[in-house]
Parts: C-alpha cells; structure tokens; sequence
C-alpha cells in the first residue's frame, strides 16, 4: 500500500471523526435555552443548561484541531499526488 493510501485512509478516519463531533454539537445545541426564565424551584434546569453550555465549549477546540488536522492532511495528500504526477510527467 502506498504513502497516498496511506494518507487517504487516515484523511478518511479523522475526517469521519471530525463530523461525528460536530454532529454531537448540533444535537447539543438543540437542547441549548438562549434564555430560561426559572422559579426559584427549578435549578435543575439551570444546572442542565450549564451542562450543556460546557460541553459544548469543551468540544470547541478538538473540532478546531480535527478541522486543521483534515485540512494538512488533505494538503499533503494534493502535494504528494501532483509531485507523483510532475515525476511521471
């Protein structure tokens, strides 16, 4: 197996990873208030919307950093691909 299979598979596994993440976000963001309005009995909900709000602060940066990761991955997999292609030329 080549260098570019190589990289096409990682590519595939960090990509798939990637948009697992970022739809765990948007499932999370479906349950998100943008405001509650509480009685004084009801903390727990206040206490759910906090939960929720840091996960999806959590998951901030390793969509950042599978994004970029994809993104170099995806680059070098381009480069090696043109460069195969300037050698065979």
């Amino acid at each position: 197996m080549g260098t570019i299979q190589i990289l096409l598979i990682v590519w595939g596994v960090v990509t798939a990873a990637l948009i697992v993440a970022m739809i765990y976000r948007s499932m999370l963001e479906t349950h998100e208030e943008d405001q509650l309005y509480l009685e004084a009995g009801e903390e727990s909900m206040a206490r759910e919307q906090r939960d929720i709000v840091s996960r999806i602060e959590k998951l901030g940066r390793p969509i950042t950093a599978l994004a970029v990761l994809s993104g170099l991955i995806l680059v070098a997999i381009v480069g090696m691909w043109l460069y195969q292609g300037f050698k065979s030329f």
